[in-house]
């Protein structure tokens, strides 16, 4: 994984939050806390929150007496989820590295992940960590995308993106967002952590954008594909942007709202 894969700074959270969260991850986040809250639990720990759109979905069916960790490696982003969020005392923000957790083992009845665990750069000792925190018989849920063909705008933009650096091309968004996709090799890397029952659910949605341009600015200026592009030539931001938008108005069509298949996984882990 790139330096640049983790980078959620500047002007991306707002372009995040504005852009994509509607985009792709709102119901899936309403999906994630719902599984969440199936379940009583008393300390409930969510990893790599980003702009806290699960948070958002989750914080209001909460169970009365339930404690509730939000946090995220990049301080920037979970400042942003912080300010989105009303005031909870149920709510503590931390933030925290998935990869080296600060927290007691066996604190957790239920750690959750929306879409963050493709940005661990070693996934077994997130998993590990995830399964350290947790109490005996307790939940590790997370979800995932499938691969980048079975995601249309994501795929559609990699491709303009490529197209316009083809000697360099930025592939953020295949190569880590839509890169760990193979439930296989999940299994097995929660197997090697120590979980011991592992479910996964197909999960396809169709991902619905105002116009053409949603979803080009979203994810060519709300997610660290903006930094690749940046570091190409960042005269050619806009332009990137705007050739996204062609590739998808050639697609989907010139007026009105856009639509496109989204697919991930959902996955369920416990020991």
């Amino acid at each position: 994984m790139e330096a640049v894969d983790k980078l959620f700074t500047g002007s991306i959270p707002q372009f995040y939050d504005t852009y994509l969260v509607p985009l792709i991850f709102e119901e899936f986040a309403i999906d994630l806390a719902v599984r969440a809250a199936s379940t009583p639990a008393a300390e409930i720990l969510e990893i790599a929150a980003g702009s806290g759109v699960v948070t958002r979905e989750l914080a209001p069916i909460l169970g009365s007496n339930t404690k509730y960790t939000v946090t995220d490696l990049n301080q920037e982003m979970l400042d942003h989820a912080k300010s989105k969020q009303q005031k909870n005392e149920q709510i503590n923000w931390q933030q925290a590295d998935a990869l080296d957790l600060p927290f007691p083992d066996n604190t957790f009845d239920t750690v959750i992940c929306q879409f963050g665990v493709m940005f661990f750069p070693d996934k077994i000792r997130a998993h590990r960590e995830a399964k350290r925190v947790l109490k005996p018989g307790g939940r590790f849920i997370f979800n995932v995308w499938d691969r980048i063909e079975e995601n249309e705008f994501a795929h559609i933009i990699t491709e303009t993106a490529s197209e316009v650096f083809p000697d360099d091309p930025p592939v953020f968004l295949a190569r880590t967002p839509h890169g760990y996709h193979d439930t296989d090799q999940i299994v097995n890397d929660l197997k090697a952590a120590g979980f011991t029952e592992i479910n996964n659910i197909v999960l396809e949605k169709e991902s619905i954008g105002s116009s053409a341009s949603h979803p080009a600015i979203a994810y060519c200026q709300g997610t660290p594909l903006r930094a690749e592009i940046v570091t190409r030539n960042a005269d050619l931001l806009d332009y990137v942007t705007d050739q996204a938008t062609k590739a998808i108005q050639s697609r989907f069509g010139e007026e009105g709202p856009v639509t496109g298949k989204i697919k991930g996984y959902v996955i369920e882990a416990t020991f």
